[in-house]
């Protein structure tokens, strides 16, 4: 979207000015392989903290701390206001990146950032150019463009930013760190930079992530392989057990048929609903994009969005057991095995799901048939934004703002991925608002991840007007 004279400002004059600052930030910051789920690359993630650091600290931050964690390090920075009784806002995002496999698909290497000319502009192609090196690296260039459109020399609103090393991995030490954190992290509102918009034209925030459980099911019949000759069809096959059992986790609506799955489930309003449908979406193009799906499916009586951002579900993420190497091995199998995941909505809790799948279980055991169900401690909880909160009004102008729009054309997303957000809200009691560049087209954790460069220049500006606009909230509504 072109900027017209009439919506030009201060804050966008900046960015535009600036824009080579925030190309070589992320070429230099995208070049270090920070994949925190490999042990190999520990020093490239304590390297890629180290990097952000000392970024923080040229930009101008007063307090810029490296937090180490029992795993990878996260990086905190804080730059207080000048003004009394400021609010306080703390921004959420990670550097740690994805694994690049398979590596032969990638068009241009992974950790060279390559610049390619696209139909909706300049995209930077790299291993962590949106999710999430992009994502903070924006805010860089926002703060110094708020600064210089309101000629002050600290924000107006305390600005803090708490950038974690594990987020790919799963977050394992994130809650315990807040805890641990906490007086240092107090805040008034956290924004969190690790999602992106509907698309290039379109101004629209996420307002709600889903949660996430997940569970390892194994299925035990004979001691060992048994010969199929001689024993097949005459005891339990483990596989076929676990076929069966993996067939009736939906029923004939799509819905999932563990006992109780349902009852936390905090129904979409009629409101929720419309705000929704407002959002542009073509079916046969995203099942055409990166779905590359021949049809769209799932639980009867909501769409696709509804079902990708707002209802639970349960899938099968491999299944395994018995022999799979060339040839044949005529075997009945000792074992099975499964990796089960849910993505969970407002008010449902991930200790509320080992219990209930244990429970669902061993209700379809075939006789013969052992099972061990295994629940990872923790999981992630489901978070989602106030849509009339203060900070939200503030957030809906600062993109409207940077997308030459109003407040009330700004669409609302609801993103089926899972993040630490829900531990912020937890530990620290702050409303949520959620500011990020990415788009669906991105490939995000695929090869050849991409950002559009005109998205993190929107979303700069878009960052500056946030500071000036949370700063301007009644004290009383914060």
């Amino acid at each position: 979207m072109s900027s017209s004279p009439e919506r030009d400002n201060a804050e966008r004059a900046y960015v535009r000015a600036h824009l080579d600052d925030l190309h070589a930030d992320l070429d230099a910051w995208l070049r270090i392989p920070s994949i925190s789920a490999d042990p190999a690359h520990a020093d490239d993630v304590a390297a890629s903290a180290a990097w952000l650091a000392g970024a923080l600290t040229r930009v101008g931050f007063p307090i810029v701390e490296i937090w180490p964690t029992p795993g990878a390090p996260a990086v905190y920075a804080e730059w207080p206001s000048a003004d009394a009784g400021a609010p306080v806002a703390l921004v959420y995002g990670h550097h740690d990146v994805q694994p690049v496999d398979p590596p032969e698909l990638w068009v241009h290497p992974p950790f060279e950032p390559t610049v390619v000319d696209g139909e909706d502009g300049p995209e930077l192609h790299a291993r962590g150019a949106i999710d999430d090196k992009g994502n903070v690296a924006f805010h860089l260039l926002g703060l110094r463009a708020h600064l210089a459109s309101t000629g002050r020399d600290t924000p107006a609103v305390t600005v803090k930013l708490l950038i974690e090393g594990e987020e790919e991995s799963g977050s394992p030490h994130f809650a315990a760190l807040l805890a641990e954190r906490r007086d240092r992290l107090a805040c008034d509102v956290v924004v969190v930079s690790d999602t992106g918009m509907a698309a290039r034209d379109i101004p629209s925030a996420v307002v709600s992530m889903r949660g996430l459980a997940d569970a390892e099911i194994t299925l035990r019949g004979p001691a060992i392989d048994l010969h199929s000759g001689s024993f097949g069809g005459a005891v339990p096959n483990p596989l076929h057990a676990m076929a069966s059992l993996l067939a009736a986790l939906h029923d004939e609506q799509g819905r999932v048929t563990l006992p109780g799955f349902y009852d936390r489930v905090r129904a979409l309003t009629d409101r929720e609903r419309e705000l929704m449908a407002r959002v542009p979406f073509d079916e046969k193009e995203w099942l055409a994009g990166p779905a590359a799906s021949r049809v769209a499916t799932g639980e009867d009586g909501f769409s696709t969005l509804e079902r990708v951002g707002a209802r639970p579900t349960a899938e099968v993420n491999g299944m395994w057991g018995g022999y799979t190497g060339p040839g044949h091995k005529t075997i009945v199998p000792a074992e099975a095995h499964a990796k089960v995941t849910f993505r969970l909505v407002a008010d449902q809790r991930p200790e509320d799901v080992g219990p209930q799948l244990r429970a669902w279980v061993e209700a379809h055991l075939p006789d013969g048939i052992e099972a061990e169900v295994h629940t990872p401690p923790g999981g992630v909880s489901p978070c989602a934004s106030d849509l009339d909160s203060p900070a939200m009004g503030a957030l809906l102008a600062a993109i409207a703002r940077a997308w030459d729009s109003e407040p009330g054309d700004v669409l609302y997303l609801r993103e089926g991925g899972s993040g630490p957000e829900a531990d912020l809200v937890d530990v620290l009691g702050a409303p949520l608002v959620f500011l990020g560049a990415g788009l669906p087209t991105d490939r995000i954790h695929s090869p050849n991840e991409r950002v559009l460069l005109e998205m993190l220049y929107r979303a700069a500006e878009a960052a500056a007007h946030l500071w000036r606009e949370l700063a301007a909230l009644p004290r009383d509504t914060r």
